[in-house]
């Protein structure tokens, strides 16, 4: 039976000790332990490492003879392989936890990430494609990836081929978050080399699966979940009727996720499932402006231009310790929406997400469920003495 994962029900306890840590990726990599499997198990036995050693009772009830939980040592090369690999791992419960993880029923325990990690706690855009898309398509994503990462969006898909690798490419200037069918230490596809390259070093890299592992089909599904959770919508560009777009779009409508889609054609089989999509109630997008309209709270950064893309500056040490005040001074003990926050200080998103991982990072500011932030026990001391 599955188990809710969703933060508020199942709040999970961070992990501090490298031992836990072990405990949770050897859980999680075990023969026949999937997401759900893994919650249940963990909320019977209590500690990941009571799992482990419950699972050959478990399996031998379920009538499997002689099973093994993944070793101790193979989850210790796994996690020496991801340092040498420059990738950390981001366990459920952590402050670099991504929030819009915690609504969903099958929320990923852990996984791996390469480059900015501070990108998975900005306001996040899916986009996702026909894998042999068009010249119009291509050009659609790339405008798309182009003009919403200037307005502070991070665009997250997979660096296929075609129009994903647009969207990569068009958005490395305004950070991108590329989801993988395997490790986050294998190129796929091989042409894609320098791009994957690009978007470490300016973007980032997300998996759930092991280090070294190349793409497989059975992959792709998780990859996509990982897209569609992620992000606050997902844009399908082009879609045959069935195809895996059209799975990854109605895996977002599960998780809660608005969907737009592209029209097209209808003489064209890879806008077919585009087509479907907004008959079946989905969002029509012409450019980015439906699209930002559609999401109003998000607000607007710069004026739309069909011009080069010019990427938001970067706030200076001043101008970010300011910022941190009037958030402070804003909140209180008592929980306040962080979407409140954001009218209130007249900030924009972009702005204000990454600067409240940095107050609870530094144990000044918690979050809690359903978008809620207020001071800390210790900051509200801080106030008070003052």
């Amino acid at each position: 039976m599955a188990v809710q994962t969703n933060s508020s029900a199942h709040p999970l306890t961070p992990l501090l000790k490298e031992e836990d840590r072990l405990a949770w990726l050897r859980l999680l990599r075990s023969r026949r332990v999937g997401i759900s499997t893994f919650y249940r198990l963990l909320k019977e036995h209590g500690t990941a490492q009571s799992a482990v050693e419950h699972l050959p009772e478990v399996t031998r009830a379920a009538g499997v003879d002689n099973y093994l939980p993944n070793s101790k040592e193979h989850a210790i090369t796994e996690m020496r392989r991801s340092h040498k690999a420059g990738a950390q791992f981001i366990f459920q419960g952590t402050p670099a936890y991504p929030a819009a993880f915690n609504d969903l029923n099958d929320a990923p325990p852990l996984f791996w990430a390469a480059g900015d990690a501070t990108l998975l706690h900005r306001p996040t855009l899916g986009l996702v494609r026909a894998r042999n898309a068009s010249s119009l398509g291509t050009r659609m994503s790339r405008f798309l990836a182009t003009t919403l990462g200037n307005q502070g969006y991070v665009i997250c898909s997979d660096p296929a081929r075609d129009v994903d690798t647009a969207a990569h490419a068009a958005s490395i200037g305004t950070r991108t978050i590329a989801a993988l069918g395997g490790g986050v230490d294998v190129i796929y596809p091989a042409e894609n080399a320098q791009l994957t390259r690009q978007i470490r070093e300016n973007g980032l890299l997300i998996s759930e699966q092991p280090m070294g592992i190349q793409p497989q089909a059975r992959h792709f599904p998780v990859r996509n979940q990982l897209i569609s959770g992620l992000s606050q919508a997902i844009v399908v560009i082009e879609a045959a009727a069935k195809s895996g777009s059209l799975i990854t779009a109605k895996t977002a409508l599960d998780q809660g996720r608005d969907v737009y889609a592209v029209p097209g054609h209808p003489f064209d089989a890879r806008a077919s499932g585009c087509n479907i999509l907004i008959r079946d109630g989905a969002t029509l997008v012409r450019n980015a402006e439906d699209i930002i309209e559609a999401l109003p709270k998000f607000p607007q950064q710069t004026d739309i231009t069909h011009d080069t893309p010019k990427p938001l500056p970067n706030r200076g040490l001043r101008e970010t310790a300011k910022l941190h005040q009037r958030i402070l001074a804003r909140l209180s003990p008592s929980p306040l929406a962080e979407d409140q926050l954001i009218r209130d200080l007249k900030a924009s998103a972009a702005q204000i997400a990454p600067a409240l991982v940095d107050l609870e990072i530094e144990g000044q500011i918690e979050r809690q469920s359903g978008g809620m932030v207020s001071l800390s026990g210790n900051e509200h001391k801080d106030h008070k003495g003052h």
